[in-house]
């Protein structure tokens, strides 16, 4: 594949993972902020969905597109930075995999309750680790951003 073609579907894939998760993160978190079931109900399946047609397609042509192009480069995976990078992207992931379940499982309490006050306990304990989930996994992916624009050598 063309290395032009190839650096600008792998910048576009990782606008689509980043922008993507970062406003579902924004709206499914504004929507329990309001307390409104409603929003929340519509927000959990949108995020899930979401999270299907955009996020797991973008991060997956995100890996696919950066291991073509260090192959077409050339380059070392033993270098430092790009070493960070690659361990960075994969514990940003290993922290949405179970955000993905966490989202799945809300949408599902919230479908079955017709009020606020009936979300349970358990509810509010997934979303505190979503919350959680989110707080590490977004700079560990904008410090993934970093390391690929400025490459520095350690």
């Amino acid at each position: 594949m063309d290395y032009l073609i190839l650096k600008w579907v792998h910048i576009l894939s990782s606008t689509v993972l980043f922008g993507t998760g970062i406003g579902l993160a924004f709206y499914f978190f504004a929507a329990h902020r309001m307390r409104n079931l409603s929003a929340i109900k519509f927000t959990t399946r949108m995020v899930v969905l979401g999270d299907l047609l955009f996020t797991t397609p973008s991060g997956i042509v995100q890996i696919t597109s950066g291991i073509l192009l260090i192959n077409t480069l050339g380059m070392d995976y033993s270098e430092p930075w790009l070493l960070l990078a690659l361990s960075l992207f994969v514990f940003a992931g290993v922290c949405w995999l179970p955000v993905v379940w966490i989202q799945v499982k809300m949408r599902d309490i919230a479908a079955g309750v017709s009020t606020f006050e009936e979300l349970p306990i358990h509810y509010w304990k997934l979303n505190k680790l979503w919350v959680f989930l989110g707080t590490l996994a977004f700079p560990a992916l904008v410090a993934v951003f970093w390391l690929m624009v400025t490459k520095p050598n350690f």
